[in-house]
């Protein structure tokens, strides 16, 4: 089978998704779509934890577990759908590629909800998390990017070519047309990097320093 990768950019409540593959060295996208994981209309959904500040602690842990659970369950179906889908066309996905944030160490729910920057990191994270939990339960390895450290990651991958690299996926969108936005574009370049890297069954998590995350 051919193999393929899946990259994703998680935002509040969706992701773009990138799922790209390497005929003859060069990047193909197979697949792109946007990923919504919230029940539309539900209060605080696409902010669970702006919505718990309001709330008292218990009632606010409540909410956001029972938040992750919907969450979990909608990125369950809708990733599982689009691995179906590549595996019908005879592709092996060989891993899955999130883009993160500075990777700040959270402390306890009352301290997250008595602050606002902390607030948004853990929504940032929370999201994330779901589509991470998602593959895992797929069976799909997931490499973690800090996007600050996409270039340096970019240099470790593909040496002298990671220039190049990420020119040919930012001019993929003229032949794909839109939406062809730096969500796309990062969530295929971080994918592409997880393809180069991996040519058999998924990796062990390793961490080091600056380097990806690896978890199996």
């Amino acid at each position: 089978m051919k193999r393929a990768t899946i990259g994703f950019r998680v935002h509040s409540g969706w992701a773009a998704v990138v799922a790209i593959s390497d005929p003859e060295g060069s990047p193909a996208v197979l697949d792109r779509q946007r990923l919504v994981i919230v029940e539309e209309g539900a209060p605080g959904a696409k902010q669970p934890y702006h919505f718990a500040q309001r709330l008292e602690l218990d009632k606010a842990e409540k909410y956001i577990a029972n938040c992750a659970r919907v969450s979990e369950c909608l990125a369950l179906t809708a990733v599982g759908a689009i691995i179906r889908g590549l595996q019908d066309r005879e592709y092996r996905i060989v891993g899955a590629a999130i883009l993160l944030a500075a990777g700040r160490s959270l402390p306890s729910l009352s301290k997250i909800l008595g602050s606002h920057p902390l607030i948004h990191t853990a929504e940032g994270e929370f999201f994330r998390q779901v589509f991470w939990k998602a593959c895992e339960h797929l069976g799909i390895s997931v490499t973690g990017f800090r996007e600050r450290d996409m270039e340096q990651c970019a240099k470790a991958v593909f040496g002298g070519a990671a220039t190049r690299m990420r020119e040919t996926i930012a001019g993929l969108g003229e032949s794909l047309g839109p939406p062809w936005t730096n969500d796309q574009k990062m969530a295929a370049f971080a994918a592409s990097m997880v393809l180069a890297g991996n040519a058999g069954p998924a990796t062990r998590r390793k961490t080091s320093g600056k380097s990806p995350t690896k978890r199996s």
